[in-house]
C-alpha cells in the first residue's frame, strides 16, 4: 500500500557551498535535491548540482507571482537541458506581506494567479514543442508573441513537469486541476493531510476530469532525526523553532485547527511582531513537534513518512531545519525509506 519511492534533500543555496552540498547529498544515497527560495537564488544551485551529480532536481519552490511565466519557462527549459531531463519546476505563491514588501510586486487572488501562471508556462512549452501557436490570454498574463528568434524549439528531453506548492483547499484544488504535480507543504499533519488535503485533491481532479495517476504528489516533512538522546533533543528544538515561525502566520492556522492547537496562533503572531523568537519556540512542545514534524531514529522517521503520506505520495522532500544531523543518521534514514518501498 505504500508508494513513497524517492527521497529528496535540500541543497545549500550559497554560491560557495552548493557544489559540495550537492556532492554530499549524492553520497548519502538520496534520489534528488531541491532548492529553496530564501537568501539565495532558487535556480542557480540546481545548475551547479546538475553538473556535479546525476540527481533529480527541483525548485521547491520558485515564487511565481513576481515572475513572468516566460522567465520561468526559459529557466525551466534550460535546466531541463543542462540536466539531461532531470528537472522539475516547483512553483509557490508566498504570502501577501512578502509579495508586496519584499518582492515589491502585486498581490491578489493567489490561487487563481498561481493556476494561471502554471497554465501560461505550460502553454509556452507547448508552443516551443510545436504543438500550438502562442495564444495565451488570462486575467493576469497575456502571451501571444513568439517569433522564431526567441523560440528555442522542442526541448530534447521534453518539457519539464510543472508543480504547485499548496496548503489550503483552494490552492490544493487548483493544483490538482492544472499542475503536473502537487508539493504538499511541510507544515502539515497526518490528520490535516487526510481530512483536508486529500479531499481537495480529489475535488480538483474531478473538476478537471483527471485521474489520480495524472497528478504526482510530493510530500514534504520537517524531520527531527537522531539516535542519541542529545542529538534528538537538539533536532526537536530546531524543528520547534520552524514550526513556531510557520504557525505565527494566519495562513497556517488550518493545520493547527485540525489538531486542536489553534489557540497557539494569536500568541505566536504577537511574539513574532515583538521579535521574541525564543519565546515563540518555547510555546511549541515536543508533542506538537511530533504532530506536525517527523521525529525519531532514522528508521522511525522513515516509517512515519510512509504511514502519513505513502498511500498518495511518490516522493518526499525532507528538511532538517536549523540543525545539522549526523551524516550517518541521514544515510540510514534514506536507506530506511528505500527499504520500505
Amino acid at each position: 500500500m505504500w508508494s513513497v519511492v524517492r527521497i529528496h534533500l535540500q541543497v545549500d543555496g550559497a554560491p560557495n557551498k552548493a557544489r559540495q552540498s550537492a556532492r554530499q547529498i549524492a553520497a548519502l544515497g538520496a534520489d534528488g535535491v531541491f532548492s529553496f527560495e530564501g537568501p539565495h537564488d532558487v535556480f542557480f544551485p540546481l545548475l551547479v548540482a546538475a553538473a556535479e551529480t546525476d540527481l533529480e532536481l527541483m525548485t521547491n519552490v520558485a515564487i511565481a507571482g513576481p515572475r513572468s511565466p516566460l522567465h520561468l519557462a526559459h529557466a525551466a527549459y534550460d535546466l531541463q537541458c543542462y540536466s539531461s531531463g532531470r528537472f522539475r519546476l516547483g512553483l509557490g505563491s508566498q504570502i501577501r506581506v512578502h509579495i508586496e514588501k519584499r518582492y515589491g510586486s502585486e498581490w491578489g487572488k493567489p490561487a487563481a494567479r498561481m493556476a494561471e501562471s502554471v497554465a501560461a508556462v505550460k502553454a509556452i512549452f507547448d508552443t516551443w514543442e510545436g504543438k500550438a501557436p502562442l495564444a495565451f490570454r488570462g486575467e493576469y498574463f497575456t502571451h501571444t508573441l513568439m517569433p522564431p528568434t526567441f523560440n528555442p524549439g522542442p526541448n530534447p528531453f521534453g518539457p519539464p513537469p510543472v508543480l504547485m506548492g499548496a496548503l489550503g483547499p483552494l490552492m490544493t484544488r487548483k493544483a490538482a486541476e492544472v499542475a503536473d504535480g502537487l508539493l504538499v507543504m511541510p507544515f502539515n499533519s497526518a490528520r490535516h493531510f487526510a481530512d483536508r488535503t486529500v479531499p481537495a485533491i480529489n475535488d480538483g481532479l474531478e473538476r478537471a476530469g483527471r485521474s489520480l495517476t495524472a497528478l504526482q504528489i510530493i510530500a514534504q516533512a520537517m524531520v527531527a532525526v537522531g539516535r542519541s538522546e542529545e542529538a534528538l533533543a537538539k533536532a526537536i528544538g530546531s524543528v520547534a523553532f520552524l514550526i513556531a515561525f510557520y504557525a505565527s502566520t494566519p495562513n497556517y492556522r488550518p493545520v493547527l485547527e485540525a489538531e486542536g492547537l489553534e489557540h497557539l496562533q494569536p500568541r505566536l503572531n504577537e511574539l513574532s511582531k515583538a521579535g521574541d523568537y525564543p519565546g515563540m519556540a518555547a510555546l511549541i512542545d515536543e508533542d506538537t513537534v511530533r504532530t506536525i514534524g517527523v521525529v525519531g531514529t532514522p528508521e522511525e522517521c522513515a516509517e512515519q513518512i510512509q504511514q502519513r503520506y505513502g498511500a498518495y505520495a511518490s516522493d518526499v522532500c525532507c528538511y532538517f531545519p536549523g540543525y545539522t544531523p549526523d551524516p550517518s543518521d541521514v544515510a540510514d534514514f534514506v536507506g530506511a525509506v528505500r527499504r520500505l518501498r
